[in-house]
Parts: structure tokens; sequence; C-alpha cells
């Protein structure tokens, strides 16, 4: 007798293993929460204390709202197609083996899937739903704008605001319908209300009622999505202009119309065999449908295109250029141009610019873009300060005159603290730069430098001697990432203010006392920043205390984004000093793509120049601009302050009805502020890029591109365009000199075949006045010089060449390279004045390696075919027009060269008037080149008197060189 064993039984895992497993996934859960928490609390503390926690709340609410109708909209329909497949299958069908074996893999998990599946989509459906809650709330308060498209004459409002929602709804709906569609086939397949065999499709009743009623709904949408596209077409790029042609009016639009009848006949037939269960004519009529789709939407516009608007194109085209003209124009904001014919004289004659003098007087020499070190050295103090590089410009009213300057806030470079970069010192003692530099752009002193109007430390000049003047900046471009302030009164201080103090001291320290950031007094909130920025210190510091705030996402750009993040930011942000403080002036664009029938632009290409690297923007190509809203951000407490500058944009209005009490109005700002405001950089930038080829009236002269314009290549930099500068000058037409800001046109051709010859030159009013919330009249106003054709002016190519290859330039220039020393020059600046056009272009010397310091030494001007090199400028405006100018510019009282020392021996005359003696000619060039040597020595030494005694020599031998040099 044999005997089996028993079997052994199923393990099972233990209780405690079963409790650990669950306590762990608890857990888990929970860390992760808490962390979420923790992010979305810092969010609000951060909020909370800038003033604008309606923002954040704002996106909350409207990202839950748009997850919940997407999931729901979404895993509602998808749960019902399913229960309802599976609840009407047939009971006694016969199934197939292989869906047999398919059922018995399902049926486990249909309750799982039945449930899961919907989940599943109503997740991802709602994740893309809460992308669109901007689209969402625009359109829920959009506004209307006074302007109708030419086409459907329906209001502009409807393409900005409604036909986006109305694109993301309809495809919402299709998604849902395809989705729905999908898991009913599935369904009814795996549980035989579909079955495929020997040669035949049967569909069990209620599957084909389900299915029809599906592909009917969905051919509706479809029928309105094309109905639809006939808006979308104004905004689609064709072409030669944005929106629909001869071909697109008469044939692609009404093509699509007759599209989304028939896809709703065609829906009506699925809802007819839903009912009496016959296929043959819903399955003909889609059939059709494909077929009309490739005749009327592709075939009848080329047949209209090839046959009917190729041979005549300018006569049926006209009307629909104009329109692409009139709308880009008023789309871009450029529709107010005022132009004029300018009939620009060449000749330099004595006396030219006496009508000029103010213009002149402000010519900016100090180039922004390159005293920068100058600036850094004579300026820094301590290697822990920086200076912006690029400087920025601005103008101050001294002395009832108004002042064109070159500024920058003297910020703190945490790289340079090397070993000493622990916690405390990043943290808690070097915590926001001091002070503010300010130096006049239309003078220079007898060495170069710039003549500096607010400098040093502690600060010193016309700016801080305001009352209640506050020179800390702890939010700027270069802010450490955080920073913990504040402390109870009464205790040491100990954050480091400037490196000099009373009685000796080495430095100075301060306490922040304003309201910059969130509070860290309790440990909760300690616990929470610990965890935002993965620093236990924050934690354990005894240095934080129950007064402590920590300074975070302090960058001027970043916190006004923060505030308005509708907004597209000028890439350009500049320091003022406003009613005592220094505050960061940021300009805010609204932008579209939805504007019908205006030409796209891209945002990156239109605003990179030489001054201005390529950037990413959310939306690229748009085809609408408007400068909606100025922005301050105050330098000592970080506060930001929004303004409706242009309150009659529509968008700006609907979100400002999303984003209720966000946004100050005009009258609120101050009469200093608005002295400081300027016309935006990258707005013009845009403006001029449209008024390359949009400059024309009428569609005859866009149709044959015959003066179409571009903006010239930076003279110094032949990859990059011309960047646009501000200066103080009088356009033809305006009664007074005023702050503006201008660029030039040559004509526009393709790859390197351009003739650099001056076509058009822009100016745009800068000046906003000084009343406070009144903006002056001609602020933004748009003047373009259009040359004569019968006169060529040198484009700033020709004119770079000019200075490049003039014989006696060029002599100078290499006296000027002798040793170990670099020329740079400077912008080239073009000013409407004596009648033409005006180049000047400051020229500076630097060391070529070690300590470098921009110094500038000489001015290059041109008029006509004219040209002068001088020591300053207004000696080289009166070498230029005849001995005499008729006016000064900024540096006329500047003497750079030292006169002869007594004693001195004045050089023998030569006995051959025409032809200098080699000895002394030589003598002079060795002297020159000994004193670029010594110069070079000083600046690597950094003894700057010997520097000075140096340069003193450079320039002297340097005069006797050119002295001989007329004499031969």
């Amino acid at each position: 007798m044999t005997t089996t064993s028993a079997p052994t039984p199923a393990t099972t895992p233990s209780r405690s293993r079963r409790i650990i497993a669950i306590s762990l996934a608890i857990l888990a859960a929970l860390v992760v929460a808490f962390f979420v928490f923790a992010n979305l609390y810092a969010d609000w503390r951060w909020y909370e204390q800038l003033g604008f926690q309606s923002v954040l709340l704002t996106q909350w609410i409207a990202r839950v709202v748009m997850f919940l109708v997407g999931f729901v909209g979404m895993a509602v329909p998808v749960w019902l197609a399913i229960q309802l497949a599976y609840r009407l299958r047939p009971v006694y069908a016969r199934l197939s083996s292989q869906l047999d074996r398919y059922q018995e893999v399902v049926e486990p998990l249909r309750r799982l899937a039945m449930w899961g599946i919907p989940i599943f989509f109503g997740f991802f459906s709602g994740f893309a739903a809460s992308a669109q809650w901007e689209t969402t709330w625009l359109w829920f308060n959009g506004v209307a704008t006074t302007q109708t498209d030419p086409q459907f004459n329906l209001d502009t409002g409807f393409y900005l605001f409604a036909m986006p929602f109305y694109s993301a709804l309809l495809g919402f709906i299709s998604a849902v319908l395809l989705v729905c569609l999908l898991v009913t086939a599935v369904v009814a397949y795996l549980y035989g209300s579909v079955r495929i065999g020997q040669r035949e499709l049967r569909i069990s009743k209620a599957a084909r009622i389900q299915l029809a009623v599906l592909a009917g709904l969905y051919l509706l949408v479809q029928g309105a999505s094309l109905w639809l596209d006939r808006y979308k077409t104004l905004v689609e790029p064709g072409n030669r202009i944005t929106g629909p042609g001869y071909t697109g009016v008469n044939a692609v639009i009404p093509g699509m119309t007759i599209l989304a009848v028939v896809a709703i006949i065609v829906a009506i037939l699925f809802f007819v065999t839903a009912i009496i269960g016959r296929w043959r004519y819903p399955l003909i009529a889609t059939a059709l449908l494909i077929v009309s789709s490739l005749v009327v939407g592709v075939g009848y516009p080329w047949v209209v295109n090839q046959f009917q608007v190729r041979p005549n194109e300018l006569s049926l085209e006209r009307e629909y250029f104009q329109r692409g003209i009139d709308m880009t124009q008023a789309a871009y904001g450029i529709d107010g141009l005022e132009k004029t014919d300018f009939q620009a004289t060449t000749d330099a004659e004595a006396g030219a610019l006496r009508a000029d003098a103010a213009t002149t007087a402000q010519i900016r020499i100090m180039d922004p873009a390159i005293i920068s070190p100058t600036v850094r050295q004579l300026e820094q103090f301590r290697g822990f300060y920086q200076f912006a590089d690029p400087l920025d410009v601005d103008r101050y009213e001294i002395d009832g005159t108004s002042q064109d300057t070159v500024v920058s806030v003297r910020e703190l470079d945490m790289e340079q603290l090397g070993a000493a970069a622990s916690w405390q010192n990043t943290t808690l003692v070097y915590t926001h730069g001091y002070g503010m530099v300010a130096a006049k752009g239309n003078d220079r002193t007898s060495d170069g430098d710039p003549v500096f109007l607010e400098r040093g430390i502690p600060a010193a000049g016309f700016l801080s001697d305001q009352e209640n003047f506050e020179p800390r900046v702890y939010f700027g471009e270069y802010s450490p990432t955080y920073s913990i302030v504040g402390a109870p009164e009464g205790t040491d201080p100990v954050e480091l203010d400037y490196p000099s103090g009373a009685d000796g001291a080495s430095e100075t320290k301060t306490t922040f006392t304003g309201d910059g950031g969130p509070s860290i007094g309790s440990v909760f909130d300690r616990l929470i920043y610990a965890l935002k920025f993965q620093s236990e210190q924050i934690l354990f510091s005894d240095n934080v205390n129950e007064d402590s705030q920590i300074l975070y996402d302090r960058s001027p750009v970043d916190r006004v984004q923060k505030a308005a993040p509708y907004l597209t930011l000028d890439s350009d942000p500049y320091p003022s000093v406003v009613d005592g403080r220094i505050v960061w002036i940021i300009d805010g664009y609204t932008l579209s793509a939805n504007y019908p029938y205006s030409t796209t632009v891209s945002l990156q290409q239109a605003i990179s120049d030489s001054n201005a690297t390529a950037q990413r923007f959310a939306l690229d190509n748009i085809n609408y601009i408007r400068n909606s809203v100025k922005a301050t951000v105050d330098a000592y407490d970080g506060s930001v302050t929004l303004y409706a500058w242009d309150d009659e944009d529509p968008i700006l209005k609907s979100w400002q009805n999303v984003y209720p009490s966000t946004v100050k109005p005009i009258s609120e700002m101050s009469g200093e502020l608005m002295s400081h405001v300027r016309y935006p950089t990258d707005l013009f930038k845009v403006q001029r890029y449209a008024l390359g080829v949009y400059h024309v009236d009428d569609a005859g002269s866009f149709y044959q591109r015959d003066n179409a314009w571009q903006t010239p290549n930076d003279p110094q930099l032949e990859t990059q365009l011309q960047p646009p500068y501000y200066l103080t000058m009088q356009m033809p037409g305006q009664e007074a000199p005023s702050y503006s800001m201008f660029t030039s046109f040559i004509p526009a051709a393709e790859g390197t075949a351009s003739r650099n010859v001056l076509m058009g030159y822009l100016a745009v009013d800068s000046n906003a006045g000084s009343e406070a919330g009144v903006k002056s009249d001609d602020y933004g106003k748009l003047r373009m010089l259009e040359v004569d054709s019968d006169t060529t002016i040198p484009g700033p190519g020709q004119v770079q060449n000019t200075f490049n290859s003039d014989p006696i330039i060029s002599s100078q220039i290499n006296l000027l390279k002798q040793g170990q020393s670099e020329v740079l020059n400077g912008n080239l600046l073009t000013l409407p004045v004596g009648g033409g056009l005006l180049y000047v272009q400051p020229v500076f010397v630097q060391a070529s390696s070690g300590t470098q310091l921009p110094q500038l030494q000489k001015v290059l001007v041109a008029f006509g075919n004219e040209v002068a090199f001088e020591n300053t400028l207004s000696e080289a405006l009166d070498a230029l027009f005849g001995g005499d100018s008729g006016a000064d510019a900024g540096d006329g009282d500047v003497t750079p060269t030292p006169e002869p020392t007594p004693g001195e021996t004045p050089s023998p005359e030569p006995t051959d008037p025409g032809t200098a003696p080699s000895t002394e000619y030589q003598a002079a060039l060795d002297a020159a080149g000994q004193a670029l040597i010594d110069k070079q020595t000083a600046l690597q030494a950094g003894d700057l008197t010997a520097f000075a005694a140096a340069d003193a020599r450079l320039t002297a031998a340097i005069q006797q060189l050119i002295a001989l040099g007329e004499q031969q």
C-alpha cells in the first residue's frame, strides 16, 4: 500500500510583514504629501508677503477647476460608454475560441478595467485641461475691441479670446468621442456585440445604436471644427500676407463651408442608421466627404490659384494685400507713423549745426557697452562688487536741464568670495549691494574716463543728496539666491553694509528694516524653507531669530513675472532713482498670435542684436504686441508695482478681469517716475522689424517690394543687427529736443548683396513727461525720415569702412595700437542735424591684456563724404564743419592733452616745408611707443599716477606726430 503526502499548503505573507508594508507605504505617501505641501506653502507665503496672493489663488482655483472639468468630461463619458457596451451585450452570443481565450484573460480584471480605464484617461485629460486654464479664463473674461476684421466683420476680440477657446473645446470633445468610440468597439468585440467571420460583419442592435450615435456626434464636432477653420484662415500665414488672399476668400473659405455642411449631413445619416439599421448610406456619405475634401479643399483652390490668380496677381490680390498692410500696422502700433521726405544735404559747411546746438550738446560719447570695465576699476572698491555689462542709460534733470546718463547699481558678486563663501557669509553677511553710479553720457575727463555725477562708498553725488535716499540694493539682477535678514531692535548688526567705516573702521554693518520677504521666525517656517533650499543651516543657525525674513526670487524680472504671469517682459530692465529710492523699471507686453490679417514676427529674431542675445519665449511667433504695463521693483524691499500703461489694450483689460486689483491705473504714477519711464527697447525692435516691409501704405508698392528695407548690421559685429540707441535729439518737425530712440534702415537684400546706404531713419519720442499720472502727448510718436532717392547717404557699414580705410585716421589709429594697447570702436550714432545725417563714433583705448581700463581717446565724425578724427567731439565737429560747426558738444571744456611743460624745447621748423625731418619724426614715434609701454606697465601694477603720466606723454607724442604729418 502506498501513501501520498498531503499537499503543502500555500504560504501567505505574515501579518507583521503586511503591516510593515502598509506602514511604509503610508509613511512614503505622507513624506511626499508634506514636500508638496511645503512647496505650496512657501509659494503662498512669498505671494502673501508681496501682496499678490490673489494671483496665486486664482491660478490654484483655475487649475483645480479645469482639472476637474477635464477629468469628469473624459472619465464619465468613457465610463458610460464601457458600461453601456457591456450591459447591452448579447447574453447567448456564439463566440470564437479566440474570443473565449480573450474573455478568460479579461474577465478577472473586468471590474478594475471598467473603473481604471476611465480614471486613466480622466487624469490625462484633466492635466491637459488644466494647462488650458488661461485660454478658458480669457474667453470668459474677454472684452470687445471695437475693431472688426475685414472678411467676416467680427470683432477682433473673437479672434483674440473666443477662437482659441472654441478650438481647444472642440479638440477636447473630439478626443472624448474618439476614446468613447474606441472603448465601445473593443468591449463590443470582446463580448460578441460585433462579430467578424465568413466575410461578414454582424453588429447587434444595441452596439449599432451606440456606435452610430458616437460616430454621428464625432462628425458633428468635425463639422463645427471645419466651420471654425474658416475664421482660423485669417491668422494663418500665407504666401505674402497672413490671412486669406483671393484664393482663400473665393475658394478655401467657401470650400470649408461646403465641407462643414456635408459633415453635418453625414452625421445625420449616422443618426438615421442608429434607428433604421442601414450602414450603407452613412458609409457612402463618409467616402463622399473624403473625396469632397480633396476636390473642394485641395483641387479647386489649386485651380483658382494656378489659372486665375497667378496670371493676374496684383489686380486680384490688391484688396487683400491692403488688408494685410492696414491690419499689420494696427496690430504693431505703427499705424500712426509720421513720414517725412528727407532731402539730406551732404555738404559740411561752417556753422551748419548752429540750429541743432541743443542736440549736439547731448550726444552720448560714453558707450555703455564698452566702459563697464572702466566703471568697475574706478568704482568697484572690493572684489565682491560688480556692475552690469553693458551699463544702462537714463536721464535726470539737473539744475533745470535734462542730462543723459550712463548708470548702473553696485551689486554683489558672490563668486569672488572664494574660500570665504561659507553659508553664514553668503546668507547672513553679504546680503546686498550698495549705491548707484551715474556718469554723464556726453562728457569725459582729460584722461578719457567718465564724468561721474553719482559715485562712491558711501554714496556721494546729486542722487544721494536727496532727502531719504536709500542706497542699499537687496533686490537686483545679481542678488544671491537667498539671504536671511532682520533682527530685533538693539541687536548687533551682522550684514556688511559697505567696506569702510567711521573712526578708521574697515567696514560698516547694518540690519535690514524693510518688509522684503516671508518671516521665518517660527520653527515650522524655518523647516519649510530648509526643505525648499535644501539647507539644514536655516533650521539650526542661531543667527535666525523671531524677526528674521528670507529674501529670495530677487531678480526684478522674476518678481514681476510671478506677479503678472500673463506679461512678456522686456529684456532690458534698468535702475532709476525715484523719490529717493532705487527702483528697477521693467516694461511688460501683452502678446497674441491671433490678430486677423496681421503678419507674423518671430519675437526672438526681432529683438536679437549685438546688445541682446537670443532668448526663448513661451509665445515666439506673434502678430500683436502692446506695451500694456510699466512695472517697478524697489531695490531695497522688493515691492512690485504694476501700472496700466496702455489701458485701452483689450488683452490687458481681460487679464485685469482675471486678476482684479493687481494693476494700478496710470493716474497713480508719480511725476518723478513718469520722468524716468521710456519707450521700451524690445517693442521698438519689433516695430522696426515690421516697418522694414510695412512702412509702405499702398498694395502696389508692397507687391513689387521695390522699397523693402532692413536693419543694418552692427559695424563692429557683422553677424548681428545694429541695436537702437537712446539719445536726446530733435527730429525735423519737433519744436525742441526730446529723449528719443532711433534706428536706421538700408535696402533689403538676400545674402550679402545689400547696398549699405541709408533709406530711412526712424525715431520714437521716449519722453513721457514729468506730470504725475499724465503721459506726454508726443510720447510714443514714431517719426520716419525717408531719404530722398536722388541723394546717396552712406549707411553705417559704409561709414565704418571709410573710417577704417582713411589713411590719416588709420595712421593715428596705428599709433594708438602701438605697444600693448587695443583700440575699441564705440557705438556708431546717427543724428539728423545740419540738414543731413551726422555720424559720431567714440574711440577707446585699453590694454590688450591684464587690467583693462577702456578710456575715450578720440572721436570720429562723418557728414556726407567728409570725416574728422579729433581728441574731443567739439573739436571733431569744428574740424568737420569748416573750422566752426556752430555748436558745442558736452565735452567742449575738456583739454585731453596737457600744455607743454616749462622749459620744453619746441620742435624746430623743418627746412623743407614739404618734408618733416625723419629723425624728429622717428624720435616722436619712439616716444609714443615708450609711453604706451609705460602706460601698460602702470595698468598692470595698478599705479594710476604713473598711468596718468604715461598717458599725458603719449598724447603729447601723438600731437607732435600729427603736427609733423601736417607739415609734411
